[in-house]
This record gives C-alpha cells, sequence and structure tokens, in this order.
C-alpha cells in the first residue's frame, strides 16, 4: 500500500467557522442586524450575475450553496444573451439578462471573478446602476476574485472598508480601502474572498449573512467539507502509471441532475492543467439542468463523444444525474471498455454507488462515495477516505472534496509539481 504523493502538497483548508485561525476577518455589527431585520422563513433573494470569462468555479459553487441555503437566486447575463463562454472552456446559461432586473430588489448581489469576466461586469452599465442602487439602500453585496478590486473598486463601493481579493490583484485595490490578506473578509454590508479555492467558504459567509450561523453550519455538512485543519489525503492502493502518449484526453459526462459544483470543479480544473477535456451531454439536448438548477451547455452530445478514444472517465455526481448515467447504456459500454483495457477511470459523490457498483466496476476495487451511498459500496473498508485509487480507479466523496479529486488527477497525469502549482494558483492551499 502507498500514499500518493498528493498526499505530502499536504493541502490544508481551515475549520469555516474558526476565527482564530484567521481565515476571515468579521465585523461584529453585521451579522445580528441582517439576520433580525427579516422573517426567520422567508427565502433571501439574491442576484448572482454572469458575463463572458467568468471564472466558473465561482460563480457556480456560490449559486449551488445558495439554493441548498433556500436562497432564490436569479443567476443574469451581462451579455446580449443568456448563454456566456465562462472560463475554461465551460458554457453557463442565465435565468434572465441583467437588464431584465432593474426594477426588482434582492437581499445580496455576489459577484464572480475571472477575466475578462470581471471587467465585463464592471463595465456594465446596468449593473452598476442596480448594484450602487442596492448598496445605497443598505444591502449586503459581495464580490470575489478579481471583482472586488476590478468592479467594486472601480465603483467605489469599498470606500473605508477592508477587503480582500486575488494576491496579484491586491495593489489593484483603491486606495480608499484597506487590503487584507485573508480568505474572507466581511466588512459591515460588504463580504469578500480571494479565489476559487476560497469559494466554499467565502458562499457559506453568504449564507450566514443571510439566515445565520446555524443554517451556514447546517448547509455544510452534507458538502463533506473539512470540518478541522488536517493533512487531505489520497489513499492509493495498487499503484499503477497512469500515463498518455500526447496531451490526455478526459471524458467527463453530464446529464440533468448532475451535481454542478463537481462537475464544474472537475472540468475547470482539468482545463486549468491543459488536458483535453470534452464534456458530453448524456440527454438528448446539449444544455442539461443540473441538480440546483444550474443550466451547463456540453461540448457534444454522448453519442459523438463515444466515438473517441480517452485517458480517462471520469463521473460527476448527483442523485438525478448518477441515475441517467445508470441507464445510459452507451456510457456503461463505454466504462466497461475503459475498465477492461485498464484504463483509468473514476467518479464522485453517488456515482461510485449509483453507477459503478450495479455494473460491476468496483469489482474486486477499493472505493468510497459519499457518506450516505457507502452502504451501497460491497467493498468499504476504505471508504472513510476522502479521495481513494486503486490502480486505475479513482474515487471521492462529495463536492466538498472535488478540488482533491481533480488534483489528484492532475498529480497522476502531470505529477506533483504540476498539482502543488494549481493548487497555489486556486488559492486552496
Amino acid at each position: 500500500m502507498s500514499t500518493l504523493a498528493v498526499t505530502n502538497l499536504r493541502l490544508r483548508l481551515p475549520r469555516i467557522f474558526d476565527k482564530p485561525l484567521l481565515t476571515r476577518h468579521k465585523t461584529p455589527s453585521l451579522f445580528a442586524s441582517s439576520v433580525s431585520t427579516m422573517a426567520s422563513d422567508a427565502p433571501r433573494k439574491v442576484l448572482v450575475p454572469i458575463a463572458d470569462g467568468t471564472e466558473p468555479m465561482e460563480a457556480v459553487i456560490t449559486i449551488d450553496v445558495l439554493r441548498r441555503s433556500g436562497a432564490d437566486v436569479t443567476v443574469a447575463s451581462v451579455s446580449s444573451g443568456l448563454q456566456v463562454d465562462a472560463s475554461w472552456g465551460l458554457r453557463l446559461v442565465a435565468d434572465v439578462l441583467v437588464s431584465d432586473c432593474a426594477g426588482s430588489t434582492f437581499d445580496l448581489v455576489s459577484l464572480s471573478g475571472g477575466m475578462p469576466g470581471s471587467t465585463n461586469l464592471r463595465d456594465c452599465e446596468a449593473l452598476e446602476s442596480l448594484v450602487r442602487k442596492h448598496v445605497s439602500e443598505g444591502r449586503v453585496y459581495a464580490a470575489i476574485c478579481l471583482a472586488p478590486a476590478v468592479a467594486f473598486g472601480s465603483w467605489g463601493l469599498l470606500k473605508g472598508l477592508q477587503a480582500t481579493c486575488y494576491p496579484s490583484f491586491m495593489e489593484k485595490m483603491p486606495t480608499d480601502a484597506t487590503a487584507v490578506e485573508l480568505r474572507v473578509v466581511q466588512d459591515g454590508r460588504c463580504v469578500t474572498s480571494r479565489g476559487p479555492g476560497t469559494t466554499m467558504e467565502f458562499a457559506l459567509e453568504l449564507v450566514e449573512q443571510l439566515y445565520g450561523k446555524e443554517k451556514a453550519e447546517e448547509v455544510a455538512g452534507p458538502m463533506v467539507m473539512c470540518s478541522q485543519p488536517a493533512n487531505l489525503t489520497v489513499k492509493e492502493l495498487n499503484s499503477v502509471s497512469w500515463t498518455s502518449n500526447k496531451t490526455p484526453q478526459i471524458l467527463v459526462p453530464i446529464a440533468n441532475g448532475s451535481e454542478e459544483m463537481e462537475a464544474t470543479m472537475i472540468i475547470d480544473i482539468l482545463h486549468r492543467a491543459k488536458a483535453k477535456v470534452v464534456v458530453a451531454s448524456v440527454g438528448e439536448k446539449l444544455e442539461i439542468v443540473a441538480s440546483r438548477k444550474v443550466k451547463i451547455v456540453a461540448d457534444m452530445l454522448l453519442e459523438e463523444a463515444a466515438k473517441l478514444e480517452y485517458d480517462l472517465i471520469v463521473l460527476p455526481g448527483g442523485i438525478g444525474g448518477a441515475q441517467e448515467f445508470a441507464s445510459s447504456e452507451k456510457l456503461i459500454n463505454l466504462l466497461k471498455k475503459q475498465a477492461e483495457s485498464r484504463k483509468p477511470y473514476g467518479a464522485i459523490c453517488a456515482s461510485p454507488a449509483l453507477v459503478l457498483e450495479p455494473h460491476g466496476l468496483l469489482k474486486g476495487k477499493k472505493a468510497t462515495a459519499y457518506p450516505a451511498m457507502c452502504s451501497k459500496l460491497s467493498d468499504q473498508s476504505e471508504a472513510e477516505n476522502r479521495v481513494v485509487i486503486d490502480g486505475n480507479l479513482i474515487t471521492s466523496r462529495g463536492p466538498g472534496t472535488s478540488i482533491e479529486f481533480a488534483l489528484a488527477i492532475v498529480e497522476k497525469f502531470f505529477g506533483r509539481e504540476k498539482a502543488m502549482d494549481l493548487a497555489k494558483t486556486m488559492i486552496f492551499i
């Protein structure tokens, strides 16, 4: 038995609600005032604008987590159409155009980063007008990555506040704000954060601002997040090399009901590593509606994707999506062919239990899955690990382990140094 080198990355995540770790800055007044003024059972209305070049991990995680809390989230495009070409090869479809939201009132407006996504948000006059009015009415506003400096800073909305942003843009923060090098900063009605790897913490802070700390902890639990600082290990058994004669070609199927956070993080990170990623819809349309109603557009239908050869096939979770995968004869045949050829394949969350196990793709293998699904695994001996690699198989537990899962794949194909570089670039470590 060996431990994958990614173990030695010593990937450390902060306790989400542990202030002594200095991962967050919070002012004492906002929590009580914001929550007390709203009925506890009323859904909060949230606007998440997206644009061409938006960082998809930041947008999708924020939307997903807020919808898990019960918030009524509107995804609004600042482009001329609803579909936007986000960064890292992902295409997202908004619910409405920002111009359609002019007369609406929201409890929170949250901007994602990415370039040129942040500048496209900044340059949208309709969005700037909406956000300025929103802030003037004393409502919660938030931004992550480049957006605090590029958008909020340009609009003069950080004056007198402590705030943070992506490290390389800290020098671009306005001089009338105090730049703070922490993962999440809340000052007054403003919440800011650093990058893709801090988005879950950022989104949970937004849940806390809207609903309170108890709700944020309730939402965090099922996502299988790290509850305390730890070396987040990848358990590897029966180690084999994952090699490719060229740039690794990786198939990521998606379906209605797929978990959008997991799909997005896997696709985003593998694109960052310079893998060739094919996103294939298992349904009849390229556009799928994921588990928390995020709309993602695939590159091609599975029918077309099945004609290609892959160095890895990896399945996101989500119960509805996993059920679609399990009933797709074409996808199951692709997976069986992959396994018979001793080529890598993998799955996360519900998919190991609902797709791989019933079709004999875990036979003789150690695996993990979403905690509530582990009872369906015939061999549960390694199921408590966050990521498990057994030869050519890789499995993981859920949304909160998706970055570790994707980085483990990067390390297997590209080496430890590449995985470490990506983890740092994303502000995961």
